[in-house]
């Protein structure tokens, strides 16, 4: 009898060793229909990654309950949680959705409308019609309008003409933007902030500039990877929130 109870936990502990331990998990990364090339693949778990080939596909060591992220500058960010059904499938496919397209800069050009011509019979008529319509004119009551007013709408387009020269150009507006934002923005997620460093939407931008100030930040620009900039910016989290704390004390 004791001889198999012995067996039979020996068997049970086999079995959740063998499915606890790593694997190499086979998959293929699309967008509508066609497969994607160079999509990185990372275990966040595991803090490994992988790229895909020319036929998006890819192979990576899992285990299950592992967190797959999927990142392309060019598309949505994707993250997969890794099942035992996944793993016993060792076969998947991952969609990913392209981002719109994105205006970098605006630009404002003055643009210039040859002059309406009207004659002097046209005035006449219009002159003739509004006086028909004038309640004031034939009944006595007041409308609310001034007769033969000021138009000062008009009269401030034609200041506006009288300052201005031949010599204006278009002009472009743009927000600076740092090599390390950039780099963040189209390397980190957006919702790695709210997730995982757990900042709010306000407190983004701020902590963006926080870990610009640092002079490390500009180390990432020459080697740039994507587990290298998340660690970088866990660690500036932590002084982040203690100087946050600092300040409300």
């Amino acid at each position: 009898m004791k001889v198999k109870l012995l067996t039979t936990i020996s068997f049970f502990t086999y079995q959740l060793s063998v499915s606890q331990s790593e694997k190499i998990l086979h998959g293929k990364v699309m967008s509508n229909n066609h497969p994607l090339n160079k999509v990185e693949v990372i275990n966040k778990t595991a803090q490994t990654s992988t790229q895909t080939n020319n036929l998006g596909e890819f192979s990576i060591l899992v285990k299950s309950r592992d967190s797959l992220l999927f990142f392309s500058k060019d598309y949505f960010f994707t993250r997969l949680k890794i099942t035992q059904e996944n793993i016993d499938q060792n076969n998947i496919t991952v969609n990913m959705v392209i981002k719109p397209e994105e205006l970098e800069e605006v630009v404002i050009t003055n643009i210039k409308f040859d002059p309406v011509k009207i004659s002097q019979q046209e005035i006449d008529d219009i002159k003739l019609a509004k006086d028909a319509g004038s309640l004031q004119k034939y009944t006595g009551v007041y409308n609310g309008t001034i007769t033969n007013g000021i138009d000062f709408s008009r009269l401030g387009k034609g200041l506006i003409g009288l300052f201005k020269t031949e010599d204006d150009k278009p002009f472009k507006t743009k927000a600076p933007e740092t090599n390390f934002k950039k780099l963040v923005a189209t390397s980190i997620p957006d919702d790695f902030f709210s997730k995982n460093l757990k900042l709010k939407p306000e407190e983004k931008d701020l902590f963006i500039e926080f870990c610009d100030a640092d002079p490390r930040s500009k180390m990432l620009l020459t080697n740039s990877n994507i587990l290298t900039t998340m660690d970088f910016m866990y660690a500036k989290n932590e002084m982040f929130k203690k100087l946050k704390t600092e300040n409300k004390n």
